[in-house]
């Protein structure tokens, strides 16, 4: 069985992006489990609140969550022609202490998605993402690309798919990134 860790940058109820991540986790294949981990309860990243108190409990949950999965499957918003602070929040607290980089990080398959109501679909975010990836030693995955534009066209305000078009599109995804996070664990 193929492990997957799935992340939604967005802390928002109607979230496009958890939606986006929903629907990946449904269409993932055969063999391949995706279990999408909350960001919700991690703390403003604060060097003082690290030396007083250590690593905030949610954090220390999804980095085991992380280090016993074959792969992570970020979904990023685009805000500001960038990531989102939530989701680099995230990754900032994951990496501490810098000691834990390696297990964490290292040679896992990251992959990048994306949903966005306006017409870029995420496409500044994920390319924003690559240097942080690149100092954390992930093996980033190439392949096919998903950003979603005119987010609000494909999924209600519940996060029900409502561009039958987009099922394929994230069923191909989800098929070549668990083939590259096979093939990456076999090395």
């Amino acid at each position: 069985m193929t492990r997957i860790v799935g992340i939604s940058g967005s802390l928002r109820q109607g979230s496009y992006n958890t939606a986006l991540l929903r629907l990946a986790a449904e269409l993932a294949p055969q063999g391949t489990l995706m279990e999408i981990a909350s960001i919700a309860e991690i703390p403003l990243y604060n060097g003082d609140l690290e030396a007083s108190e250590g690593i905030p409990l949610a954090v220390r949950i999804l980095k085991d969550k992380i280090k016993t999965a074959d792969g992570v499957l970020l979904a990023t918003p685009e805000y500001n022609n960038s990531m989102p602070g939530v989701l680099k929040n995230t990754i900032d607290w994951l990496s501490r202490p810098g000691s834990d980089i390696p297990e964490v990080f290292g040679g896992r398959p990251f992959a990048l998605i994306g949903a966005t109501i306006g017409p870029g679909g995420t496409l500044l975010s994920q390319a924003a993402w690559l240097p942080v990836f690149r100092v954390l030693g992930v093996q980033a995955y190439f392949g096919t690309r998903l950003a979603v534009s005119g987010a609000g066209k494909a999924f209600d305000e519940k996060g029900k798919l409502l561009d039958e078009s987009l099922r394929e599109k994230v069923k191909k995804f989800m098929t070549d990134y668990a083939e590259f996070v096979i093939k990456q664990r076999a090395k």
